[in-house]
């Protein structure tokens, strides 16, 4: 196990980064199999508070070595509304996993970069070229190829899980907001312990009585959630941002093969050449952000 720790940290950061990245998707592909598993009998917002209380319990570490001193914050009603939107946003992708084909509901979690773009437009006033405008409108194109709007009625899994990237999105200009008085942990703290009062109540509501295999699926939705975020963080801090950020995208073909050997899902020429334009839209979207940044870094390091 030393040697493996020895030679793993001998990697560049970014290979490092890129395999905590990897990890971590494949992670949070293994939620969404349970999720459409666990999806059966059991309601969204049931798999919701188990989500957020067990992920509180293996928060508890981070909460202590931030101390109770700075887990005050003076930003309570911004960090409650944060909660109330990325927990719609789980509800939603819980919702779409269970109702869409795996790969489908993975692609459209690729959109958040779209709706990163209206949003900085619109809340942080941001300034966006024609070029990323132009990759924002192609994008939502191939949402549109996706939800195949020539087939006949469009199942509504597919408007919820376009709203569930809105949220998610939205979720993010929060945090960059937060993110200036707060650190990660008193951020992770009232996410958490909102999130699960505000699934107390629907939670309580539909409730049903788990079987033993059913209370598996829960712990490990939770679980793996947790894991799988954990590895992200860790590839972010030790990789390029814009370089794992592409990396990323390895999650809609993890998706995809789990869902062909596991659901018996075949994608089809509209999941196909629809993911093709999201991902092609998003990556190019993101490419910008990289260049803008490395150019902003360089008039800084002038000046």
């Amino acid at each position: 196990m030393k040697a493996f720790s020895v030679w793993f940290q001998s990697l560049p950061p970014n290979m490092r980064g890129a395999i905590f990245v990897v990890m971590g998707t494949a992670f949070f592909v293994l939620t969404d199999i349970v999720v459409k598993f666990a999806g059966d009998r059991i309601h969204p917002a049931q798999m919701a508070i188990f989500r957020y209380v067990v992920g509180f319990t293996l928060l508890i570490p981070l909460f202590v070595r931030t101390g109770p001193a700075r887990l005050k914050t003076k930003r309570l009603k911004l960090h409650f509304f944060r909660a109330i939107v990325a927990s719609l946003g789980q509800a939603g992708m819980f919702f779409a996993v269970i109702h869409l084909h795996l790969a489908d509901a993975t692609a459209m979690t690729f959109t958040r970069p779209l709706f990163l773009t209206i949003l900085a437009i619109f809340v942080l006033k941001e300034v966006v070229s024609g070029h990323r405008w132009g990759a924002t409108v192609i994008g939502f194109a191939g949402v549109i190829f996706m939800m195949r709007p020539f087939g006949g009625e469009i199942d509504i899994a597919w408007f919820v899980a376009l709203f569930t990237a809105f949220l998610f999105a939205s979720g993010l200009i929060i945090i960059r907001v937060l993110a200036r008085d707060d650190p990660p942990g008193t951020i992770l703290f009232w996410y958490h312990l909102f999130g699960a009062l505000i699934f107390a109540g629907p939670a309580a509501y539909v409730w049903v009585d788990p079987t033993p295999l059913e209370w598996l699926w829960l712990i490990l939705i939770a679980t793996f959630t947790a894991i799988g975020m954990n590895f992200f963080v860790r590839g972010f801090s030790v990789g390029e941002s814009s370089l794992m950020g592409t990396m990323e995208y390895i999650r809609l073909v993890i998706a995809a093969v789990a869902g062909y050997f596991i659901f018996s899902e075949i994608p089809d020429i509209w999941t196909g050449v629809g993911a093709l334009i999201i991902v092609s839209a998003t990556l190019y979207i993101a490419r910008q952000e990289a260049c803008k940044e490395k150019a902003a870094d360089q008039e800084n390091r002038k000046n």
